[in-house]
């Protein structure tokens, strides 16, 4: 660059003087190109001809010799029966042998009488010559003429010639005045090409850059690169396309490889590869996080290491015998007592016993047993108004007569699928619990849901069918979440008030409420569990926004739907960010959020268009509050082409009304308007507040979840 700044400040006052030169060289072959258009264009009328053909036609003219033939001989040709006619002398043959005016008027009266007969005066028209001729020229008078017109057009055609020659030269000239040996002394390509789109005060850019590795154009597009021609770099470059131009040029030194093959030490000469290409700053930069993820990599393969080994070490564990003492007990699964993922070793699994069997020791009065007596006891001393007694009717499981105190009932969670899968499984535990007792109905009710639940959680449904919704466990299951969340879960779900509704059911869930009891505060993390459960409700969040959304979609109530849309969008992409089997398809609230914005591009262009000032208002209200806003929602996700591309589209409609006429208001509002729609920062302004949710029971959202997905033209599989 140093060498390229010296040269051009010495070739600085010769490219003046140049320029000057090419500057009147142009001026004066404006005059020359204006001189030769008067020959090759002459006359004063619509038509004009070069002035070389009129004096060549004229002169074609001037010699021509007139043949005229009268229309009475042809006919009496035609018609010898009626006689031969004598012969008459022509006008033309008397002319040209040179008779004088008085013989013209002796000869006429004969004519008038041949041609003014009966049957051919009002058809035969007067003697005309064969083709365009003189009527009265002498040779005298022929010769000159013939002198001239021959004089003339040689001079026209020399003028001519010495005109398009002067115009040659000089472009000539103008084409080789910078072929100076003094400035081409440095030969430079053309290495980018920046293109503006718009007007003076608002547009859009974006660059052509020659990629001398691949030997193509590509195109740098706000953050989307792509591949290109020349051809498409000359089209948005020289005008007259989308309204755009070429406004900067930029050449590099073709003598410097290292800007067109490959990067060369300075000082070396060693071809540069790979960081050594970055400057000092951004090098070390790279350097430091590169030791940052080396050092990541070798703590998660560490923390990998130790979970397989201590795997290996609870698979080593035996387990401890079911509290229960009957036989059909031995093997099944305690969920309270199974060892978490941070056990190292089997003390720790026999210190957890000893705690269990200590916490039963130290409150004997409040085991499952003592708090069933108990409760039974005080159950029976309640007077009876305060019972009632109400028959609920369980899809798949069947019609309950359910006895609860009043307010203890609660219809609507009997209804969930959560409820029917444990009624369900407490009904198939009905023999072990009227062998073995409570604690062993709960254990065998317990291990039989949550197979029931981890079959769920392994099967691969349609969109419309999404467990998750049903169960939390399930969307614990498949997101994998520390085994004591899952059994917390399962155990509050045992320990559910409304189970209350017979005997066998209140009595385990007394059984499971006596299990939490005994859970310490360090044998689960209830930060994490709130985080987990949290996760969950945002997840039923999102999908009630998509769903919403969704719905007035399909009303093509897409104002209405865009906020829905947004909300379940930005909210999935959270929840997918932890895994992902948290959240729905991106790909498909993706199509239709980027679907609703098109649809309402559409909408407010065709407010514009009609010209009405409330409709215009209306139009660009909606650019400006729904559509700008959202578009670095778009932007933001470079790997979204779609998105990019649907950006693209929006930009280009309203850019296109920079070459139309309009009126002088509506040019001014659209000139406000455009650079807000063509910033390409990605800097996500606020929303307003995330639109009010309706209530929905578990039931009636996964019914209106499938009934939507159900209707959908496009079903793409759901994130699984």
């Amino acid at each position: 660059m140093k060498i390229l700044r010296i040269y051009m400040h010495k070739n600085r006052e010769l490219t003046r003087i140049k320029r000057d030169e090419i500057k009147r060289l142009k001026e004066y072959l404006t005059v020359l190109q204006q001189r030769l258009e008067r020959y090759l264009s002459y006359g004063s009328g619509p038509k004009r001809f070069p002035l070389v053909d009129v004096l060549q036609y004229a002169l074609e003219f001037a010699s021509s010799k007139p043949v005229c033939t009268s229309p009475v001989d042809d006919l009496g040709a035609s018609a010898p029966s009626s006689g031969t006619l004598p012969a008459q002398t022509s006008p033309s043959t008397v002319e040209q042998q040179g008779p004088s005016s008085s013989d013209v008027p002796s000869t006429s009266p004969v004519q008038r009488s041949v041609i003014h007969k009966p049957f051919t005066q009002s058809r035969i028209p007067p003697d005309l010559p064969m083709h365009p001729a003189p009527r009265h020229i002498t040779e005298e008078e022929l010769s000159v003429l013939e002198g001239c017109l021959h004089r003339w057009r040689t001079e026209v055609e020399n003028d001519t010639r010495d005109l398009q020659e002067s115009i040659s030269r000089i472009h000539r000239t103008i084409e080789l005045m910078y072929f100076d040996k003094t400035m081409i002394q440095v030969p430079y390509r053309l290495h980018a090409v920046l293109v503006h789109e718009g007007q003076a005060n608002a547009g859009h850019y974006w660059a052509y850059i020659y990629d001398h590795h691949q030997n193509r154009w590509m195109k740098y597009n706000d953050i989307s690169v792509t591949k290109s021609t020349w051809e498409e770099l000359e089209r948005d470059s020289f005008g007259g396309y989308r309204n755009a131009s070429a406004y900067c040029l930029m050449y590099i030194n073709d003598k410097e490889q290292y800007l067109i093959e490959e990067e060369f030490n300075k000082e070396t000469g060693q071809v540069l590869v790979g960081m050594d290409t970055l400057p000092s700053d951004l090098r070390d930069y790279v350097k430091e996080d590169n030791k940052r993820f080396e050092k990541e990599l070798e703590e998660w393969d560490a923390e990998l290491a130790q979970k397989a080994q201590q795997e290996k070490l609870l698979s080593q564990i035996p387990r401890a015998p079911a509290p229960s003492p009957a036989p059909v007990q031995a093997g099944e699964p305690e969920y309270l007592e199974q060892p978490s993922r941070t056990d190292l070793s089997k003390h720790l699994k026999e210190d957890s016993v000893q705690a269990i069997n200590k916490a039963l020791a130290e409150q004997e009065d409040r085991s499952p047993e003592a708090i069933m007596d108990t409760s039974s006891h005080n159950a029976s001393a309640q007077p009876a108004p305060n019972q009632r007694v109400v028959e609920v009717a369980i899809p798949d499981v069947g019609t309950f007569v359910i006895e609860s105190e009043e307010g203890g009932y609660d219809d609507e969670v009997m209804l969930t699928p959560n409820m029917q899968g444990i009624i369900m499984a407490i009904g198939k535990a009905r023999n072990v619990y009227d062998r073995c007792g409570p604690e062993a109905g709960f254990f065998k009710a317990i291990k039989l849901e949550y197979t029931r639940l981890l079959k769920l959680a392994q099967e691969d449904p349609p969109p419309e069918c999404d467990y998750r919704l049903r169960h939390a466990i399930v969307y614990f299951i498949q997101n994998q979440a520390p085994k004591k969340i899952i059994e917390r879960t399962l155990l509050e779900q045992f320990g559910d008030h409304n189970l209350s509704f017979d005997e066998r059911c209140r009595n385990i869930m007394k059984v499971a409420q006596a299990k939490l009891e005994m859970i310490k505060p360090d044998e689960v993390n209830m930060e994490e569990y709130e985080r987990w459960h949290q996760d969950y409700r945002n997840f039923r969040e999102t999908t009630m926004f998509l769903m919403v959304g969704l719905e007035f979609f399909q009303k093509k109530s897409y104002m209405e739907a865009l906020l829905y849309l947004i909300y379940a969008y930005q909210n999935n992409k959270e929840l997918l960010s932890k895994g992902p089997y948290r959240g729905h398809d991106e790909e498909l609230i993706s199509h239709y959020r980027r679907e609703c914005l098109l649809k309402l591009n559409e909408h407010a262009a065709a407010l514009f268009e009609s010209g009405d000032d409330q409709e215009v208002n209306n139009g660009l209200i909606i650019m400006n509050e729904l559509i700008v806003p959202c578009l670095p929602l778009l932007l933001v996700d470079e790997m979204e082409e779609k998105d990019i591309v649907a950006v693209e589209d929006m930009r280009n409609r309203w850019c296109s009304y920079l070459g139309q006429e309009m009126e002088p208001n509506l040019q001014e509002k659209l000139t406000d308007f455009l650079p807000k729609l063509l910033d390409c920062s990605t800097e996500i302004k606020g929303f307003n507040d995330p639109p009010k949710l309706p209530s929905y029971s578990t039931h009636e959202l996964c019914e209106r979840y499938a009934r939507i997905m159900l209707s959908l033209s496009r079903t793409p599989a759901d994130g699984r």
